[in-house]
């Protein structure tokens, strides 16, 4: 079955949603549409049915240059725009099937374009647990050292994109 991202909206059924990590269950369900009013993130599902089977979540974001490793960092402002990936869930029926990539470059793919036309320098996640740590640096996110932050240059990402 082919997804398409679409705004989360009241009309998609979040309650049955199940990822097997229960801090992201209950952000979708009792905060997602919150934070979209407050236009604080912005959240794209895939659903069939209405019934929400994957979601993630995008936000505008500062990134402090000192917090970057210095390969990173140097010849950038103090302040360096980024954007946020602040959650990326599948639901538990949709795990093991390769899709995690699929929802990752879906989100990749929307911020690019949003880019190119607000700026930004960075993708940022911060990692849920080790699994998702491992996820991020397969798909060519660098960590940040000591930390379970990561990040990508948006440049990287547009051209693995455009090719």
């Amino acid at each position: 079955m082919a997804f398409v991202s679409e705004a989360l909206s009241e009309h998609h059924k979040t309650g049955y949603f199940d990822s097997s990590k229960p801090e992201l269950d209950t952000w979708l369900q009792q905060h997602a549409l919150t934070t979209e009013a407050r236009r604080t993130g912005r959240t794209f599902v895939w659903s069939g049915d209405e019934l929400v089977v994957a979601y993630y979540t995008i936000a505008a974001h500062l990134i402090v240059r000192e917090d970057l490793p210095r390969s990173l960092g140097r010849g950038n402002p103090a302040q360096i725009p980024a954007v946020l990936l602040a959650r990326l869930a599948l639901d538990k029926t949709l795990h093991e099937q390769g899709l995690g990539g699929v929802l990752l470059a879906d989100a990749l793919q929307r911020i690019v374009i949003a880019t190119r036309t607000v700026a930004a320098r960075f993708v940022v996640v911060d990692a849920i647990d080790q699994g998702a740590h491992g996820f991020y640096m397969h798909h060519g996110f660098r960590e940040i050292p000591g930390t379970m932050r990561l990040v990508q240059k948006i440049s990287d990402i547009a051209e693995a994109v455009d090719s």
